[in-house]
């Protein structure tokens, strides 16, 4: 592995820029940063395809015709892309022959929700799809890993009056640590997943099972916030290769 070529997430508060600078005192690549991965690319029909229908219907796509202009009118203008989960495999088969060759990685923040079916007969949102191109969904960041309940009790109470909870709010009334959208904290949060993409590239392992290391994969917030945002950064085995 010779270059890691991050991709900006612009419509998001996600600092490609300083996640690169702390990846690059890690591995042995040179890590470079490159603009959205989905600038000019053609692929509004395989976002519609990839679309997710039901969390609990494994089958997904609708390209009727009006679907795909949105897909093509969010290609043109991130922001106006949201409220969609898409399946986070189907997205990267058909991303893959955009990626580079063998000797570098693309890791692409994207600002859409990616999930995987599960064994329990769903969809989960995930943060990160690894491989090539490696996807980290900025989105999936604050959706994935589940909330306090107590969080969830809180905003139920706004949506009945069409109403967001200020995260300030969110904050102070629910008990635990978590994040949520635009949280000052995504770029810190998001550097182990970025990390997690090179190592699944360079050793054909994913995740560490140690809840302290930042290549934990945490299913809830307050695993989240453990793992890549309190000391230590890694377990001992991985401090040894990134600490």
């Amino acid at each position: 592995m010779e270059t890691v070529r991050l991709h900006r997430a612009p419509t998001t508060v996600a600092d490609t820029d300083e996640i690169a600078r702390w990846l690059d005192e890690r591995v042995e690549a040179s890590v470079e940063v490159d603009d959205r991965f989905l600038d000019g690319l053609d692929v509004a029909r395989d976002f519609a395809e990839a679309r997710v229908l039901s969390p609990y219907d494994r089958e997904t796509g609708n390209t009727m015709a009006g679907i795909v202009r949105y897909e093509e009118r969010a290609l043109e203008d991130p922001s106006r892309a949201g409220g969609v989960i898409y399946d986070g495999y189907a997205v990267q088969r058909a991303l893959y022959p955009h990626a580079a060759d063998e000797e570098t990685l693309d890791v692409a923040l994207i600002d859409r929700a990616l999930g995987t079916w599960g064994n329990d007969g769903r969809w989960h949102k995930r943060v990160a799809v690894l491989g090539r191109p490696s996807l980290i969904s900025v989105p999936g960041l604050y959706e994935a890993p589940a909330k306090p309940e107590e969080y969830y009790k809180e905003k139920s109470k706004y949506a009945m009056t069409g109403g967001v909870p200020p995260r300030e709010y969110l904050e102070n009334k629910v008990e635990g640590d978590f994040l949520v959208k635009d949280d000052p904290r995504t770029t810190d949060a998001l550097k182990g997943y970025a990390l997690a993409a090179y190592h699944y590239a360079t050793t054909g392992a994913a995740f560490c099972e140690n809840p302290d290391c930042r290549l934990y994969d945490a299913h809830r917030q307050e695993g989240v916030v453990r793992a890549q945002l309190r000391e230590p950064e890694f377990c001992d085995e991985h401090a040894a290769l990134y600490g």
